[in-house]
């Protein structure tokens, strides 16, 4: 079998502290893999900078002229990790076998990426770089987590559990993840849909080089709660549940207020009127919100506006001249 062409996806905003060490190690990885005959020589790393507002996108720049291996996007805004993971994959597999996304961080161990070739020459056409435990994570994250991973999978949702965008995709399930259109990108749970052939690689995740979280908690919440509305109208059957939850109460509660007339035994209560008033209004508040959340995803989806624009493409062409002078600078 011939050494596919990898390119790995590295999404990147406001990278600049750990852009250096990173690029370092994904090329010594990369040389590593053509030497054992893994990979072909014309194998990339490509950055994708998602509008950011440092220095980050002049690094990748630098360091394409020196090394052969980086490529790098700009896109003119932040599209948000999603839309800018798309926009890497999207252009990679014009020219790639097969394509790899990973965090610029490198939590995720970089060293399981060799497995993820040897599952793909067997055959895979998607692996999933999974966690083995979150020991790592707090307490409120490692609960949170694994209870959405369960709910998701409650709600017909299918999810890897402990799997973010580690993965690698073949240009045949890269083609046909261009034909799931939809704005509201959710692609841990789109992935799966595609349902050629896939396998896990398990690893353990590693403290983050440098910097800090580009997903904290209202970030990670807002993420939650795109895919559940991506992919299920569970929300709604269950706000629609409790409204006729609520109606059985009613009719019960005024069976039991005429029957309490009918005996002589009512006296007006103030604090039951507006404990009642409440409830309903709060049911009703939260039912709107939720549709409101559909009406809104669906008004996203019908103006068809685009994911992404593409500002900077760097030169994509393998420039063997340049490792050359990669070579040479390391060894200095």
């Amino acid at each position: 079998m011939n050494e596919p062409i990898l390119t790995i996806v590295v999404p990147c905003y406001n990278e600049e502290e750990v852009l250096q060490e990173t690029t370092k190690q994904l090329t010594y990885l990369l040389e590593d893999l053509e030497t054992e005959k893994l990979i072909h020589t014309q194998s990339k790393i490509m950055f994708v900078d998602d509008g950011s507002k440092d220095r980050t996108w002049n690094m990748i720049e630098e360091e394409s002229f020196v090394n052969g291996y980086v490529t790098g996007l700009k896109l003119s805004r932040n599209a948000g990790h999603q839309n800018a993971l798309l926009a890497g994959l999207m252009k990679a597999k014009e020219f790639s076998d097969c394509v790899i996304s990973i965090d610029a961080d490198l939590q995720d161990d970089i060293t399981v990426i060799r497995e993820f070739i040897l599952k793909y020459n067997e055959g895979c056409e998607i692996v999933y770089g999974v966690r083995r435990k979150r020991d790592t994570d707090t307490f409120f994250k490692r609960t949170t987590a694994n209870g959405f991973y369960r709910f998701m999978q409650k709600i017909g949702i299918d999810l890897i559990p402990n799997h973010a965008d580690f993965r690698l995709m073949s240009k045949r399930a890269l083609d046909e993840l261009c034909r799931y259109e939809e704005n509201n990108l959710f692609l841990r749970g789109i992935i799966p849909l595609i349902g050629f052939k896939s396998d896990n690689a398990y690893y353990d995740r590693k403290e983050r080089l440098a910097g800090t979280t580009k997903y904290p908690l209202k970030k990670m919440l807002a993420f939650a709660a795109d895919g559940i509305t991506s992919f299920s109208i569970a929300p709604i059957r269950f706000v629609t549940l409790i409204g006729m939850m609520s109606i059985i109460l009613s009719v019960l509660l005024g069976g039991y207020a005429i029957v309490q007339e009918i005996l002589g035994h009512t006296e007006s209560g103030w604090s039951s009127l507006m404990i009642s008033i409440w409830f309903i209004g709060g049911l009703q508040l939260l039912g709107i919100g939720v549709i409101g959340e559909y009406i809104g995803k669906i008004f996203k989806e019908v103006k068809r506006r685009p994911k992404y624009s593409i500002e900077a493409n760097l030169n994509l062409e393998d420039t063997p001249r340049k490792r050359e002078i990669f070579h040479e600078s390391t060894v200095r």
